[in-house]
């Protein structure tokens, strides 16, 4: 129990509102000193929960408006060219499967 206890990095608190927060985070133990080790152990689970990639996702300066539209069409346009994509796809594993049941048929 007590090493489950342990594990367990959301932790629920109370904060001054009496309002019921999770307290989020990653907790590494440093052992005699070596700090190098428990860095690493730190990235390894960041990655790990997606904490790294939250971080850099987040937006660091100002995108101007011009930019948002350009970010935007190339969102659509990869959307798009993956919708095309995944018809092609289904159609030929269509056909694919025609075929086959088709010439077990025979």
């Amino acid at each position: 129990m007590n090493t489950i206890a342990k594990r367990v990095t959301g932790l629920v608190t109370r904060s001054s509102q009496s309002q019921l927060q999770q307290e989020r985070g990653i907790r590494v133990k440093v052992f005699s000193g070596d700090l190098d080790k428990a860095l690493t152990i730190l990235q390894r689970k960041m990655q790990s929960s997606g904490m790294e990639r939250l971080i850099k996702a987040q937006q660091t300066h100002h995108i101007k408006n011009s930019e948002k539209k350009v970010l935007a069409r190339k969102n659509l346009e990869r959307k798009v060219k993956s919708i095309d994509f995944a018809r092609k796809l289904q159609s030929i594993l269509i056909k694919k499967v025609r075929y086959n049941t088709h010439a077990c048929s025979l």
